[in-house]
């Protein structure tokens, strides 16, 4: 276990909104009271077998890839793709799993590169609202009413994809039977071309947080991002970048990729 700092919303005082600039062109721009709070980050890797999605929300897995580079955005999405649905899954039970898309981070001049910085603030990717919606967005009219008739997640792989093991802003993860409803907080996310939303975590000191230290390049976190199912199962996940503070003192920049995937049972 480390002690570190995340950053969480204090409070609902101020409406919390990020405002995200095109790609390579700068940096998002947040408003809300966001204040660095310190958390007990446990060792996930002793308990990883115990790790559940429909209790904690995310489980650590071994996952080879046959991807030679994760920069290439043609090769993540005809070879990456297809090894995601696969595990997605395997892992689910799910009839149909569609990869939507992908993002690239990096700890080393990420917006020279038109790439993006990871996060270092508690949030989940999807709300009540924008989880159905991604559905409507991504599918025909017709098919999209009838997945939405029955149950459906949202998952995210994430990994390293750096040949060395993580030794920079690692992520972490909390525990979600450790969740009450009142930390979930809606933000708008706005682009230049539309507005989405995500939920932002609200500090709550009952919070158990997780990580897998040095994570290597054949392992990946499945997280569920959002499960329409309401019958006590997780259904939402918080998670952030955060500085470990076991770290080298000169570690290598953080390089990782996280693929968004919509699952579909019958």
């Amino acid at each position: 276990m480390v002690e570190a700092a995340v950053n969480y919303l204090a409070d609902l005082s101020v409406k919390p909104v990020t405002y995200n600039p095109p790609h390579g062109t700068g940096l998002p721009r947040r408003v809300g009271n966001y204040r660095d709070f310190t958390v007990r980050m446990h060792d996930g890797r002793p308990v990883a077998t115990d790790l559940s999605l429909d209790r904690q929300a995310f489980i650590l897995i071994p996952h080879d890839t046959a991807v030679v580079d994760f920069y290439e955005e043609r090769e993540v999405k005809t070879t990456y793709y297809a090894e995601v649905e696969a595990l997605i899954e395997r892992e689910t039970g799910a009839a149909k799993v569609v990869v939507f898309d992908h993002t690239v981070r990096t700890a080393d001049r990420a917006v020279e590169r038109g790439l993006r910085t990871p996060v270092r603030s508690v949030h989940c990717d999807y709300t009540e609202k924008s989880g159905p919606q991604r559905v409507r967005d991504l599918l025909p009219p017709d098919e999209a009413e009838v997945r939405l008739k029955k149950r459906f997640a949202e998952f995210n792989v994430w990994r390293n994809i750096a040949l060395e093991p993580v030794e920079m802003t690692p992520l972490g993860l909390v525990d979600s039977e450790s969740l009450a409803p009142r930390d979930l907080a809606v933000c708008d996310l706005v682009y230049a071309d539309r507005t989405g939303e995500i939920y932002q975590g609200v500090y709550n000191a009952d919070h158990r947080w997780y990580y897998f230290p040095r994570m290597t390049r054949d392992e990946a976190i499945l997280i569920k991002c959002y499960d329409s199912m309401k019958d006590g199962r997780a259904r939402f996940s918080l998670h952030s970048a955060f500085d470990d503070p076991t770290s080298p003192r000169n570690p290598k920049p953080r390089q990782s990729i996280e693929t968004r995937a919509l699952a579909f049972f019958d």
